[in-house]
């Protein structure tokens, strides 16, 4: 690209209105072949020659400044920040001399292309302009700045006030990208926001905010004894503060003087008087401004928080949102400043807002989010009981504000079943408000009990009884430890919660499928699994005594396999009850009752096996073989009687274990074959039709499966290292970083040896002597290697990547529909499914084996076009008719990316069957990345500890292979050990501060075993993101020069030694003082490796050094980090 010359160094050639829209093309298609045909002209200068001739097209002016705000933005193409912002800013100035100050009211376009102009200028110097300034760049920004404050100092009766608003905000956008700009300014700035009185107020007091905001924080600028509203440094000609340039960090204990505290109070003061001249967006943003400011003079000020909340708490009382929200933002700010009856106030006027019917729906759930997500309303001494009444939901309110307001009403029912309460002599009481409250609350949705089970009324109301029921046991891993499982059962909405699903059961038999999912929900939680088995034994108590004897007892079946499947539940009762329901099928049939025999014994046969599957032999041999033998001697199906008579004599003749293990080899379902009941023990497939090879070729085109999760890299390369002939079954050679060694307990072992593991060097190794350090890194690792599977000899740590199946209606219809079938408008209409789909995975990658996904019912998706208007958040991809979710299980024998091929075999509803390869699903490095384990004698409170102390174990071992030696360390399984061999690498990431922490805090929080240094301490936990980690002030506890790669310092440059002898530990500077702290970070690579990153944190660039016990992965770690900040 040639350099561009200045306007006035030579002769501008002149480009016609049709050349500018070919230029407008060009550089709007993305191709750089289009861009670079005018790249050789001055381009900046051309559009500013044309946008300032009064004969150049007025349509195409606009049109101009977008292009050289998108031209200046791209930085590959643009000229340089110090030729291309002069003349942008000298033809701005000229715009303005050249115009009349007060523009005539009739001619609206010329005002607003000056206010384009301006925004256009702001927009281009923010985006070639890197903040923090030196006297350079400020010297380029001095014209601009004081074009837009001769803009802003205008009479404020002007016709003008729209530009001078414009220019107020320009101003406020680069103070916002380079504090303190208009510290100078700043007693003009006051002078001009008292005396304006049009609309353009909001920008001028927005703009004084924010300049008083920067003020505050920049540490040292208040110590000063002159008034920092001083008019002594005229408006213009301006030039930029000499504080820019200095360093902050040598004025940060310097005490504001009292003639800026007193200052700062006047300001203050004006402007939480002035809301009633802001919108309610810029209310907010002035709250904002003026919390920032009161908390960091709350020090100085301890009322400011006090008088912000008298200020601007009545604002929860009005109908807008925005203003509900700065109450809100003031009292999560300043929570010490509201008393009790203020936030019983909140609560009650939040309560009040969801019942008011002619507010928007989305502002009604807002509020209730707010009352529910507050950590600190609702949670006082009497809670929220008193605002119940206001919680039930009303006859015409949505559904979905139906289910937020009795998230609430659970809420109040477990505050008042804690233990506090029942130690207050109220139980009676208490427990008929608690009942009260499930009973009123579900009136409003009492639709459940007749509409079908897959009815919104019967979700938002099982729903809800799941929400009172959790509450008494919080989701935490030990709730029910901290609870106690006693006073859980005892609870009184555990009690009523039975007492309520027993009658649902007993008179509404069409909910007993949602009771069974319920259950379910509760069983496959780890927190609640204890929770759900006594659930399942209150219904084993109180609903199979009441049922009756006949053809409805079928529809309680669901409820009698998960008894069955639970060995926590004795199953004499379920035995019992199926007896006497055989009996009475024995005695009542007749000529027409074939079919209903077979299936109602089928289904007792299923639940017979699901008794064996899951209950000792001895446990249920004597009543479970009486009610074999009984159907064997008298049932009138002969197919039942002789799958009866196969479970009669494997009860009778097969072990329990041996038995258990044929019962779960026969479930292997064939793929063609349809799904068939658990009661048949010999599984026949039905006839079906051919496969049509032509139509399974092309599935892949309208059946996708995908990932939910995207990969942050898209690799399109692995790295594959071969192996000798004699290692062909080892798993890697010697370079990498942990090799297999077996430990020979005797002789005996040693003839059963495995010929997949390295055998120990029968040389002789001189003993070693160890100091204290290497024996406490030792035994760190021993203790961490002992948690870790042999995966040659056990079952190996697995991954797990969370996908998506769906498949598009309208191309599987036209492929798969029989043809010669008739169809109704209805069922031409219906969207077509898929039936027990079975999705296989297989890989080249060294992933084991994957085991299948099995999708019983999938449906398609709409067409597109038959939904005109969709509500807002709804999703036909996060429907469960319309997308499932299959997970994909790993077990990587190698940290390594790769693909996994995907096949899918399925029936159409027309029994034919659908097959062939999907997309394939791609496996990143970030997919490997796991915590390490944490052993069993380690509690809680030492974890953080535990894994500083093995990232320093580690970061040693993988450093420097003296520390360990020939050192081997035993796994887990007793029959292998791991050798570390370590390497390291380095890496220099110019990314900004915040982005940095951002991209940390998103993807490798829960990585992460240490952040060290003040000012990154101080930054990291004002986020509050990463927790439970060790936090050190003083970045010398950590060695960070010793054995590093490459030595980094601020005072010379980054650069790699020419010899060995040049990385003397003498030469190695430790962690540069301009670096604000240190990230350290130990992610566990399965089966057994480790990555570890050590991130020196820098304003503007940050040194990540590595090391690893597995150096394949560095080829990936690179354009990890890569796509993990830069993109």
């Amino acid at each position: 690209m040639e350099k561009q010359q200045p306007m006035k160094q030579q002769t501008l050639p002149s480009l016609s209105p049709s050349e500018w829209e070919s230029i407008f093309d060009d550089f709007g298609s993305g191709s750089a072949s289009r861009r670079a045909r005018w790249l050789h002209l001055p381009l900046i200068d051309l559009a500013l020659h044309a946008f300032l001739r009064r004969d150049f097209l007025s349509h195409l002016k606009p049109l101009l400044l977008l292009f050289i705000d998108d031209f200046l933005a791209s930085r590959s193409d643009a000229p340089p920040a110090s030729d291309a912002l002069p003349p942008l800013f000298d033809a701005l100035r000229s715009l303005f001399s050249s115009s009349p100050s007060a523009p005539s009211a009739a001619d609206p376009s010329t005002a607003a292309l000056r206010d384009q102009f301006m925004a256009t200028a702001v927009s281009a110097a923010v985006s070639t302009i890197d903040a923090p300034l030196d006297r350079a760049s400020a010297a380029l920004l001095d014209p601009l700045a004081e074009v837009l404050l001769a803009v802003a100092n205008r009479p404020n009766h002007g016709p003008d006030r729209q530009s001078r608003a414009a220019a107020c905000d320009c101003l406020r956008e680069l103070e916002l990208s380079f504090p303190c700009l208009l510290a100078d300014a700043t007693g003009h700035l006051w002078a001009l926001a008292q005396a304006e009185r049009t609309h353009a107020a909001q920008s001028y007091l927005l703009l004084l905010a924010a300049v008083i905001r920067d003020l505050v924080l920049r540490p040292g600028l208040l110590s000063s004894p002159s008034s920092i509203l001083s008019t002594v440094v005229p408006l213009v000609p301006f030039n930029a503060p000499s504080c820019l340039f200095s360093d902050p960090a040598t004025d940060r204990d310097r005490e504001p003087s009292d003639v800026n505290l007193r200052e700062i109070k006047r300001v203050l003061a004006f402007l939480w008087e002035r809301p009633q001249v802001l919108t309610p967006a810029a209310t907010m943003e002035l709250v904002s401004i003026l919390t920032s400011i009161a908390g960091a003079l709350e020090q100085h000020v301890p009322t400011v928080g006090a008088l912000l909340k008298v200020q601007f708490s009545g604002l929860i009382y009005s109908y807008h949102p925005i203003l509900c929200h700065v109450v809100l933002m003031l009292y999560s700010g300043f929570p010490d400043a509201f008393s009790g009856e203020d936030e019983r106030n909140i609560a009650r006027r939040l309560a009040l807002l969801a019942r008011e019917a002619h507010q928007p729906l989305v502002f009604r759930l807002l509020a209730l989010h707010w009352l529910l997500g507050s950590p600190r309303l609702g949670k006082g001494k009497h809670s929220l009981a008193s605002l119940a009444p206001g919680f039930y939901p009303a006859v015409f309110d949505p559904l979905t504000l139906k289910a937020k307001k009795l998230d609430a009403l659970a809420c109040i029912a477990v505050s008042l079943d804690d233990l506090e309460m029942k130690k207050k002599g109220e139980e009676e009481g208490r427990r008929k408000l608690i009942m009260k409250l499930f009973q009123d609350g579900l009136v409003c949705i009492s639709a459940y009990k007749w509409l079908p089970p897959w009815s919104s009324e019967t979700s938002i109301a099982f729903r809800t009884l799941h929400k009172f029921l959790i509450g008494v046991a919080p989701h935490r891993d030990d709730c029910l430890e901290e609870f106690g499982l006693g006073s859980l059962v005892d609870s009184t909405i555990f009690s009523t919660l039975q007492s309520m699903l027993v009658n649902f059961a007993l008179q509404h038999r069409g909910l007993v499928p949602v009771i069974a999912t319920f259950v379910d929900r509760l069983l496959g939680c780890k927190a609640h699994q204890t929770l759900g088995e006594q659930l399942l034994q209150k219904l084993d108590e109180n609903l199979l005594p009441k049922l009756g004897m006949d053809h409805q007892l079928t529809s309680y079946f669901p409820i009698f396999e998960r008894i069955a499947e639970n060995d926590t539940i004795p199953p004499r009762g379920l035995l019992e009850l199926l007896s006497r329901h055989i009996v009475s099928l024995t005695e009542k049939h007749g000529p027409d009752f074939g079919l209903t025999l077979w299936s109602q014994g089928t289904k007792v046969l299923g639940i017979c096996r699901l008794m064996l599957k899951h209950h000792y032999s001895s446990r249920v041999f004597l009543p479970l073989s009486r009610l074999l033998a009984f159907i064997c001697q008298f049932f009138p199906d002969l197919e039942v009687r002789d799958s009866a008579r196969i479970y009669l004599r494997m009860l009778v003749c097969v072990p329990g274990k041996k038995l258990r293990q044929v019962l779960y080899l026969g479930e292997q379902p064939s793929v063609a074959s349809p799904s068939s009941h658990p009661g048949s023990l010999f599984q026949v497939s039905s006839p079906h039709h051919p496969e049509d090879l032509k139509k399974s070729g092309g599935v892949s085109s309208y059946i996708y499966f995908e990932r939910v999760v995207p990969l942050l890299v898209k690799h399109s390369w692995s790295l594959a290292l071969l192996k000798s002939n004699v290692e062909e079954n080892v798993q890697t050679s010697n370079a990498i970083g942990i090799t297999d060694i077996i430990i020979s307990p005797s002789r005996e072992s040693d003839r059963e040896g495995e010929i997949n593991f390295e055998r120990i060097s029968s040389t002789m190794e001189p003993l070693r002597v160890t100091d204290s350090k290497v024996a406490e890194i030792l035994g760190v690792l021993r203790k961490h290697f002992s948690c870790i599977p042999d995966y040659r000899h056990m079952p190996a740590i697995k991954i797990i990547i969370p996908c998506r199946l769906r498949f598009d209606s309208e191309p599987f219809k036209r492929d798969w529909e029989d043809d010669s079938s008739t169809f109704d408008s209805k069922e031409v209409d219906a969207l077509p499914a898929m039936y027990a789909a079975t999705i296989t995975f297989s890989s080249t990658s060294k992933y084991g084996s994957i085991p299948p996904c099995r999708v019983p019912f999938l449906l398609g998706e709409p067409l597109g076009n038959r939904y005109d208007i969709v509500p807002v958040g709804s999703s036909f991809e996060e429907d469960s008719n319309h997308c499932a979710s299959v997970i994909m299980e790993l077990e990587p024998q190698e940290p390594m990316p790769g693909l996994v091929d995907v096949t899918i075999k399925a029936n159409a509803e027309n029994g034919q069957i659908i097959s062939g390869k999907l997309q394939s699903i791609a496996v990143g490095i970030e997919d490997m990345f796991l915590k390490a384990a944490v052993p069993p004698d380690v509690k809680e409170y030492e974890v953080p500890e535990y894994y500083y102390d093995l990232f320093r174990a580690l970061w040693e071992a993988c450093g420097n292979s003296a520390n360990t030696g020939r050192e081997t360390f035993p796994l887990s399984g007793g029959k292998g050990a791991a050798a570390i061999h370590g390497t390291r690498s380095v890496k220099l990431l110019e990314v900004l501060l915040d982005s940095l922490i951002k991209n940390v805090e998103k993807y490798l929080a829960s990585y992460i075993v240490s952040v060290i240094g003040d000012e990154l301490v101080s930054i990291v936990r004002n986020n509050g993101i990463i927790k439970d980690v060790i936090w050190e002030n003083d970045p010398e506890d950590f060695d960070h020069g010793v054995n590093a790669l490459v030595p980094y310092s601020g005072n010379i440059p980054l650069q790699l030694p020419y010899f060995g002898d040049e990385g003397h530990t003498d030469n190695l500077l430790p962690i540069s003082k301009r670096a604000l702290g240190t990230f350290l970070i130990l992610i566990f690579l399965p089966p057994r490796f480790h990555l570890l990153f050590q991130m020196e944190v820098g304003h503007s660039s940050t040194l990540v050094r590595i090391r690893t016990d597995h150096w394949p992965c560095l080829a990936y770690i690179d354009e990890y980090l890569e796509s993990l900040f830069f993109t």
